[in-house]
């Protein structure tokens, strides 16, 4: 018998009928004799209603209330499956973050876990009940409600399964794995049974939107298994592990990622001098703008061009931020691009195969596609293009590393 835990995130649970469906599947792995604790997000859609409602009261609202309202909307969830499970025969019980004792730090709106208390939950699965927790959310050590953030379900779902030594986290979602690319984009990409947390991580942070990165650290720190799988249609999913599957030959690219909403800045003509970048890079740091991709040349003139990307909503704020600089610098101009986007290849097998960014960019040269910016990783080649080309990249780069597949329904 083992130990799962099971995460079933809004649209898994968005109507009472996909509840009930979601009913079906626990009790049919509780008549397999496994334990289960299951991990819910709030209704599709509910958590939007609920910040609307707040902002119609306050246009800021207090963080600490909005977590309290916040946290109403996996606790409807939670009674509403336990309901359904207890219909079919089944022990149930459901719990909030508090009754978990899932505890916090005290960061409103973005709070981190620091440990979980799972006595109770064991007792209850001893008893033979299945326990289903609120996900996005806990406690501080005041007893103040928070919330974890963007993520927040997938990552409550991950930390328990690491302080319960649960045998496998079980991801439910709208599609049924993780795929080579993006299906909507190339459609004979693949459904990966394996890939590493290395990989995976590196994929959620390039843009791949199937799990958020907080809960892929967390699970490669705790070494979680983490399996990937459609609420929807039945499959084995993508299992999210420590080592890569155990080929012969493991594949030199396991993926392709892509974001669209990138921006870029330049700033031409400062003095090439030392800590100059930190004078161009650190106002727009200290403006809590993240910066991605980087590059500075030295030009024969003994001045300096730095070009940087950021998040395309950042853009108008960075560009502020360079203005100033310009001006303490006596720079020549600013530059700015929101028309790029940022395609990589992934995967681990990179560390052992020659030639692969060689391979990549001979391949757009192909396709008539210029390179901006390059960035790289062990396992990871990233390029900035100008945006209109991602599409035909993709592709182009799908076939070029042997990832074509029979083809595949978009996936929703």
């Amino acid at each position: 018998m083992s130990l799962i835990v099971q995460k079933f995130g809004g649209t898994s649970v968005g109507s009472v009928e996909r509840i009930e469906s979601v009913a079906d599947k626990i009790a049919s792995f509780r008549d397999q004799g496994h334990s289960v604790v299951v991990v819910v997000s709030a209704m599709s859609g509910e958590t939007n209603r609920l910040t609307d409602l707040a902002q119609q009261v306050q246009q800021s609202p207090t963080p600490r209330e909005m977590d309290v309202l916040l946290s109403t909307g996996e606790q409807v969830t939670t009674a509403l499956l336990s309901m359904a499970l207890i219909k079919r025969g089944l022990s149930a019980k459901s719990y909030n973050g508090r009754q978990v004792k899932i505890v916090t730090d005290s960061a409103h709106t973005k709070a981190r876990i620091k440990h979980i208390d799972d006595q109770a939950i064991h007792a209850d699965l001893a008893a033979g009940s299945v326990v289903v927790v609120a996900g996005f959310q806990g406690v501080d050590e005041e007893g103040n409600i928070t919330t974890l953030g963007r993520g927040g379900s997938d990552t409550t779902a991950v930390a328990l399964a690491a302080a319960l030594k649960a045998d496998e986290c079980q991801i439910y979602t709208d599609v049924d794995g993780v795929y080579t690319t993006d299906p909507r984009v190339v459609d004979s990409a693949k459904r990966l049974n394996q890939i590493t947390f290395e990989e995976m991580l590196e994929m959620a942070s390039l843009g791949s939107k199937v799990l958020q990165i907080r809960s892929v650290e967390f699970a490669g720190k705790y070494q979680v298994p983490l399996r990937v799988l459609s609420s929807f249609v039945e499959g084995p999913g993508t299992l999210i592990t420590l080592e890569s599957d155990n080929n012969m030959e493991t594949p030199a690219v396991s993926g392709i990622a892509f974001q669209r909403d990138e921006a870029k800045l330049t700033i031409k003509g400062i003095p090439d001098t030392p800590g100059v970048a930190s004078k161009v890079l650190g106002p727009v740091s200290d403006a809590n703008i993240e910066v991605d991709v980087i590059v500075q040349n030295a030009a024969a003139d003994g001045t300096n061009d730095i070009t940087f990307t950021v998040a395309r909503n950042d853009l108008a704020r960075a560009a502020d931020v360079l203005e100033n600089v310009k001006q303490e610098l006596n720079a020549v101009e600013v530059l700015t691009d929101d028309a790029i986007c940022k395609v990589s290849i992934v995967g681990v097998g990179m560390r052992s195969h020659a030639g692969v960014a060689s391979k990549m960019f001979a391949t757009l040269a192909e396709l008539s596609i210029n390179i901006q910016l390059i960035t790289t990783s062990e396992i990871k080649v990233s390029v900035v293009l100008d945006e209109k080309y991602m599409e035909l990249a993709v592709r182009g780069l799908h076939t070029a590393f042997g990832l074509d597949g029979e083809p595949v329904l978009a996936q929703a």
